[in-house]
């Protein structure tokens, strides 16, 4: 709940509110017995209605690069995964924002394990405060499971929870949300949030990137990548493309040309991945060499680009593997 919410639903005023969410959202309090700051009429009453929410992982598995992946069952059963990034200047946590996903696109292991259910927002908060640790947290992307724009409104309340003072108090310039590309969707999170936002691209084709990202058809990429140049900029938020490299199959001559001629001019920054193979899939992630020729062009262009590390492979916790290990 937000702040407001915990005030109407209490009958309490604002400072027994924030009292409360602080106990939850940054001491990650689970009883509200001991949540401190508050009269006991209040806490008797809201023992007698609700609980604080927080659970526990089901189960987990380490990397041996120190990343964390973790499963989590809600109490609708909808089973989801969640990757936590520890590193010596920021600790990232990647959450899910539905049980699989219905884009359908063939690249990606969560595509393939199909939708199971939209999560609310008490899910994707759980997922940042539910963890041993969780205070180390520093930064937040929406990158796991699902699509953010298939389930904005439960995406943008979890936003202002993790975002707000009285919630998690992480700043927004901390919090990326990343897309396939739902118009609609990216035109309401640009005007209702100050998040950042990464538009997966997969190829600045059009036709080409029709064949593995469905969504394409509807919701042009073009025409996406035009509304995030022309929005109104808004301090710390940062706008990038997240570009899969497969090897001779979107990383030629000419999808480098395609990506100049798209992001020319804008402040988008361009974030190179590798690929991670997927069973029955033979493609192969683009060479170091080339990934790395790839941002010098870039960069020589004017076009911002950095090689993001693939973290968590050999527990499947890595861009499009979530649900590896899921039925």
């Amino acid at each position: 709940m937000t702040e407001e919410e915990i005030r109407n639903f209490a009958g309490c005023d604002y400072s027994h509110a924030v009292s409360i969410t602080n106990s939850i959202y940054k001491k990650r309090i689970n009883d509200i017995s001991l949540l401190p700051g508050i009269p006991k009429l209040i806490r008797e009453k809201l023992n007698e209605i609700s609980v604080p929410g927080i659970y526990k992982p089901a189960a987990s598995e380490k990397s041996s690069d120190g990343t964390i992946k973790y499963l989590f069952r809600n109490r609708q059963g909808l089973e989801f995964e969640t990757v936590f990034l520890p590193g010596s200047r920021r600790t990232t946590m990647c959450v899910s924002s539905q049980s699989g996903c219905r884009m359908g696109c063939p690249f990606c292991v969560t595509g393939r394990y199909g939708f199971r259910g939209n999560l609310s927002s008490h899910d994707i908060v759980n997922q940042i405060i539910g963890i041993q640790d969780s205070e180390k947290v520093t930064h937040v992307v929406f990158m796991g499971m699902g699509e953010p724009m298939d389930n904005l409104d439960n995406v943008l309340k979890a936003c202002n929870i993790i975002s707000a003072e009285w919630g998690i108090s992480l700043s927004s310039g901390n919090i990326t949300v990343s897309t396939v590309g739902i118009t609609s969707g990216i035109i309401r999170f640009l005007e209702e949030s100050k998040c950042n936002l990464a538009l997966s691209l997969y190829s600045p084709l059009p036709e080409e990137r029709a064949q593995a990202v469905p969504a394409e058809k509807k919701n042009p990429s073009h025409k996406i990548i035009e509304i995030i140049k022309n929005f109104p900029a808004v301090k710390k938020r940062r706008m990038s493309v997240a570009y899969i490299m497969i090897n001779n199959i979107n990383d030629t001559d000419k999808h480098l040309e395609g990506l100049k001629n798209l992001l020319l001019g804008s402040r988008i920054r361009v974030n190179l991945l590798p690929y991670h193979s997927v069973p029955g899939n033979s493609n192969l992630s683009s060479s170091p060499e080339r990934m790395k020729q790839f941002k010098h062009e870039l960069v020589m262009s004017g076009i911002s680009a950095s090689i993001r590390e693939s973290r968590g492979i050999d527990v499947s916790a890595a861009c499009g593997l979530l649900a590896s290990g899921l039925k």
